[in-house]
């Protein structure tokens, strides 16, 4: 056996010698011998048993130290869970409020868009007489009004998801953009009612009534008003701007509408039906019965016996019969303070009281009254004044060149 053996076994020896256990029981006295391998089995299960119970202590302890620690976790982030679902639901209110306002909003520059719109299609159809292919508008901007709101994006419902990030912008957008094109339609219409107006004031001009006239405006006649304050009413107070606009384009329209229909009244067409030639113009002449300086009221002009005299401009036969040294005679107010006659005829063939339209024929070229050949005695009367028809004839002659 080796020196450690020995020293081993000395030791095992020293703490299990073999012991006996006496027991008296009744005078009878027992033991029980332990040897040294029982004592180191029972020291060994003892050992095993008393570890055992101090792991067994200390596991338990350490898993409740742990299960308050996890528990103590879980109630801080149940804690933060909780704190940031009440925000989640906080921005969740917030940015339902701003949807529904930006909704409204939408909601309310729509209205506000097809009001506006509204407005431009009364002021141009007002403006246009009530006919739509007559509204003062260009070509452009009249496609624009008709198709405008019906191209844009059907409008969101207010219970339906709105894309807070796209969708505003581009609705936004739009109505800009709308807003921008009804603008230009306003200035468009404007400038066009301004160089329409100026055309007509120059043609009245050319006729010779004179600049003066011109400008005095309302020259007679049925006055045509656009009522600017029933179209804006409405748009006043949510729109001043636009409103103050469209009264100002409204101002310009009832100019143009007024001089357009003293243009409709200016005797402009040549009162004979075929071919003629001036045989005695307007103003001093000598008389052709006395010799002496008269002053000519009116145009002679000569064609064949029963050549047709149409009407120069749309109007109301006032007079139709025998007028002094004029013979058969019809006169035809044109409205705005136009008046024209036609005299010598051979016969006529309307009546007092009848509207004719320009090119109507009313009578035939003829030699009644004081006349000293077949031919048409023409007269054109402004605010019962005679006027040169020379000059409403080369007008004529014009505006049909430029048409």
């Amino acid at each position: 056996m080796s020196d450690f053996g020995a020293r081993a076994k000395a030791q095992f020896d020293r703490f299990f010698p073999e012991r006996q256990i006496y027991h008296r029981s009744g005078g009878t006295v027992k033991y029980i011998a332990l040897s040294p391998a029982k004592q180191a089995v029972l020291a060994t299960t003892t050992a095993a048993v008393g570890a055992w119970c101090l792991y067994a202590t200390f596991s338990v302890v350490m898993t409740g130290h742990v299960a308050s620690s996890r528990e103590a976790e879980n109630d801080r982030d149940f804690a933060r869970l909780q704190r940031e679902l009440q925000e989640a639901k906080a921005r969740e209110i917030a940015a339902r409020s701003e949807m529904d306002a930006r909704a409204k909003q939408f909601e309310t520059d729509a209205d506000l868009l097809e009001e506006r719109h509204e407005t431009l299609r009364k002021l141009l159809l007002v403006a246009g007489g009530g006919k739509a292919e007559d509204a003062m508008v260009p070509d452009n901007g009249r496609v624009f009004m008709q198709a405008s709101l019906e191209e844009a994006e059907p409008r969101q419902s207010r219970t339906g998801y709105i894309d807070e990030t796209a969708q505003p912008v581009a609705y936004r957008g739009k109505i800009n953009t709308l807003r921008a094109e009804q603008d230009n339609i306003l200035a468009e219409t404007e400038e066009t009612a301004v160089a329409r107006t100026e055309e007509i004031r120059s043609i009245i001009r050319m006729t010779g009534v004179g600049s003066a006239v011109v400008a005095e405006g309302g020259m007679g006649g049925p006055l045509v008003e656009i009522d600017a304050t029933e179209i804006v009413r409405s748009l006043g107070a949510r729109d001043p701007a636009f409103a103050r606009r469209v009264a100002q384009v409204a101002a310009r329209l009832q100019e143009y509408r007024a001089l357009s229909q003293v243009r409709q009244a200016l005797p402009l067409a040549p009162p004979v039906g075929v071919p003629f030639r001036e045989t005695s113009g307007f103003g001093v002449r000598f008389d052709p019965f006395t010799g002496r300086v008269t002053h000519h009221r009116g145009l002679d002009m000569a064609a064949h016996d029963g050549a047709p005299i149409i009407a120069t401009s749309p109007g109301r036969v006032v007079f139709a019969g025998v007028k002094g040294g004029y013979g058969n005679t019809v006169d035809i107010d044109h409205g705005h303070g136009f008046m024209t006659r036609y005299a010598h005829l051979r016969s006529f063939n309307v009546r007092v009281g009848d509207r004719v339209a320009i090119g109507q024929r009313i009578a035939a070229m003829g030699n009644t009254g004081r006349s000293t050949g077949v031919h048409l005695h023409y007269e054109v009367h402004f605010r019962g004044r005679q006027i040169n028809p020379v000059g409403f004839l080369r007008t004529g002659r014009y505006v049909q060149q430029q048409s």
